[in-house]
């Protein structure tokens, strides 16, 4: 069994690869995720962040490199149900109950009626959406659709969850509610969460670790962790977290530092 969530060594992502058109999305990205663990990928527009992030969910292909997810090549990881996947727009199917959305990935998995309802109430429960199963998504604020989407990523007990700038839409106060909840689930569940954001104060908040990638083709410039222990609402006024923020924002500049004691280490990668 191996002792990382997601390992990826040397992966190279080149689109339309000898054509006249070619463009290289990723150039030698080398990345372990250990299991747990909460790795937040930042970095500007069109770096590659969501082309890793399908590399590793095998909805495409590494040019070259390998991956591994939970020991496993991707598809294998993909067809065994072993990670789950949330995007910025909730992609609820409105002609089904909130309930039955959750139900989804297990209905395609084969299980039965009432195991399927058992577990998609579970995980409504979770994220204290039980009053709401027999509504439509339509029904529900964006923050909530988010919690079945992410409710529905779970039903299927994933040991990983990727997740593409799932708060991207919401407002702030909404977010930050969101973030919180989602600490919990992953706390509760102890699942390994890669996670794509354009916002530095959301991957300090949420993550161990915080992967910076440069402009395209996307490299992997530096890891900074965050050694701030349980987060809490003081958390964002602490000095350790505008120490962190201070960290990566300079590593996305190119002007990376280490910074002092409490804060973030930052440590350049290859």
């Amino acid at each position: 069994m191996s002792e990382f969530a997601v390992h990826a060594e040397g992966v190279w992502k080149i689109f339309n690869e000898g054509a006249a058109n070619e463009v290289t999305a990723l150039s030698d990205v080398s990345l372990d995720v250990r299991k747990g663990e909460f790795v937040s990928l930042i970095g500007p527009s069109g770096c590659g962040k969501s082309t890793l992030l399908r590399v590793i969910a095998d909805l495409t292909s590494a040019s070259r490199g390998t991956v591994e997810v939970a020991g496993m090549t991707p598809q294998k990881a993909r067809e065994d149900h072993q990670y789950g996947i949330a995007f910025q727009q909730a992609a609820l199917l409105d002609w089904r109950t909130v309930r039955r959305n959750v139900e989804l990935p297990l209905e395609l998995a084969g299980w039965d009626k009432a195991k399927r309802r058992a577990r998609a109430l579970e995980l409504l429960d979770m994220v204290q959406l039980h009053d709401f199963a027999e509504s439509r998504p339509w029904e529900l604020s964006g923050g909530m659709q988010q919690r079945v989407a992410i409710a529905r990523s779970l039903a299927t007990d994933p040991e990983i969850l990727l997740m593409d700038e799932p708060f991207g839409a919401l407002d702030e106060m909404t977010r930050e509610r969101m973030q919180n909840e989602l600490l919990r689930i992953a706390g509760a569940t102890n699942t390994s969460v890669i996670f794509v954001t354009h916002s530095i104060p959301e991957a300090v908040y949420l993550s161990n670790r915080v992967v910076v990638m440069s402009p395209r083709p996307g490299r992997i410039t530096h890891v900074v962790d965050v050694p701030l222990g349980d987060r809490n609402e003081d958390t964002r006024e602490s000095d350790a977290f505008f120490e962190a923020v201070t960290a990566v924002r300079e590593a996305l500049r190119g002007r990376a530092k280490p910074v002092g004691e409490g804060g973030a280490r930052l440590a350049e990668t290859s």
